[in-house]
């Protein structure tokens, strides 16, 4: 026969995971059927080491990568800074190319003789925001400090001259002027290391995940 008050405690609380009698505490505890609903949830979101529910990433990606954008204005601005002192020093002419290369995507037409300041700044801003959230997102998931430095620099100068190359703004790397290329580097690793110095101390990396390690 069925403990009384075992029934009168599962009736009342049908998610309790065990009664608190003492006479039944020890075979509740042994009895895995009785823990498993609870259990499966947390296991579920702790495999790997990362949050793996479907309703659970979706949102802590967003908040990442909308966290990201932030990183994205101040990288913006350590970058603006760079070009502007940059160009104090070596006398080099600003680049109008990212401007132009929005205002065709605008379906505009802009001849070389333009010098769209607004755009260019437009550019700028809009590229590293997006890279910031791409940034956030980095972060969250476990791609983080220099590693995360270094990606993103990469990928900001594979979107710039994507861009400029596939409107027909810009030229090839290979046919700029000497020391052109390492500029245009020098100031995308500024804008990615301001972006990640900001990334790095509003988002945790809570989906680092651990599958995958081992090839299989």
């Amino acid at each position: 026969m069925q403990h009384p008050r075992i029934v009168a405690s599962r009736s009342r609380d049908p998610d309790r995971a065990c009664p608190l009698e003492p006479s039944v505490l020890l075979h509740c505890a042994d009895d895995k059927s009785l823990r498993a609903p609870r259990l499966a949830g947390l296991d579920a979101d702790r495999q790997g080491g990362a949050m793996t529910t479907i309703s659970g990433r979706p949102a802590v990606l967003a908040a990442a990568a909308a966290r990201g954008m932030l990183g994205g204005l101040v990288g913006a601005a350590a970058m603006t800074a760079g070009q502007a002192l940059e160009r104090r020093v070596t006398g080099r002419p600003a680049s109008y190319v990212p401007g132009r290369a929005l205002l065709i995507l605008l379906g505009r037409d802009p001849s070389d003789d333009d010098h769209p300041r607004a755009a260019t700044l437009a550019m700028q801003v809009g590229t590293s925001v997006a890279l910031g959230a791409l940034r956030g997102v980095w972060r969250s998931t476990g791609l983080i400090a220099v590693r995360a430095d270094v990606v993103q620099t990469i990928t900001r100068v594979i979107v710039d001259v994507t861009l400029q190359n596939a409107t027909g703004a810009g030229a090839p790397p290979r046919t700029w002027q000497a020391g052109e290329r390492v500029v245009e580097v020098a100031h995308s690793a500024v804008n990615a290391v301001a972006t990640g110095f900001v990334v790095e101390r509003i988002v945790d990396p809570v989906l680092e995940s651990r599958r995958g390690t081992a090839s299989h």
